[in-house]
């Protein structure tokens, strides 16, 4: 009953976000000067807010960061001390206010990596998504939850209850096997599954992909 309203919760913060980010990027469309210093359409950026294939999971991105993906590129918009105090394994500093500064250009507007910007949660990724979407960069994505949702789900994964299906357990499984992983996880090498005799050692179950549905239109 407990995730249940907890996922309840996160739904309804979810549509909140998501609509001030729409209203956000209409407005944004709206200016004046939008059609002048910009190159996106309004209907291409309206598009792309509510699209949600723009975030990436922290599910996903522990199993990219494991695999060493060499085509993401993990930029932390908090500030220098919270970036030195704690990161993603491989992110970049560039803080939020200064994401539109000409030296962070080159890292930004590019179409060799995908770009995986995060904060603490989803806001200010999510503005700073805006703001570089706007300005027609490629390839952006937001990590859902972002550091907080890392460690919620990453580094301190809820076990699942015995009701629950055999995917929860499998995703319980590669997400304690990542948290040692990143030198993180529990003492106890507790798995899913009580009597894994291989629950200690380090090896991380490797994440079922789901099939994309094809896109359609342009």
């Amino acid at each position: 009953m407990i995730n249940r309203n907890l996922a309840k919760i996160l739904a309804k913060r979810y549509i909140i976000l998501a609509s001030l980010l729409f209203i956000a990027a209409l407005g944004l469309v709206l200016l004046p000067e939008y059609k002048k210093n910009e190159h996106v359409t309004a209907e291409d950026l309206l598009a792309k807010v509510v699209n949600p294939e723009r975030y990436i999971t922290v599910d996903i991105l522990a199993d990219k960061t494991i695999s060493k993906d060499p085509s993401i590129l993990l930029i932390d918009l908090r500030t220098p001390s919270e970036y030195g105090a704690y990161t993603l394994p491989g992110a970049m500093n560039i803080p939020f206010d200064k994401i539109l500064e000409p030296d962070f250009e080159g890292y930004l507007n590019q179409d060799q990596y995908d770009i995986v910007l995060f904060s603490n949660g989803n806001f200010k990724a999510d503005q700073a998504w805006l703001l570089l979407t706007r300005k027609n960069y490629k390839n952006l994505h937001v990590l859902n939850g972002g550091i907080n949702g890392w460690y919620n789900t990453i580094l301190n994964p809820p076990k699942p209850t015995e009701n629950m299906p055999s995917e929860a357990f499998e995703r319980y499984n590669f997400r304690m096997a990542a948290a040692s992983y990143f030198g993180v996880g529990n003492n106890t090498g507790e798995s899913a599954v009580a009597d894994e005799p291989e629950a200690r050692k380090v090896v991380i179950p490797v994440m079922k992909k789901k099939k994309r549905k094809p896109e359609g239109g342009c």
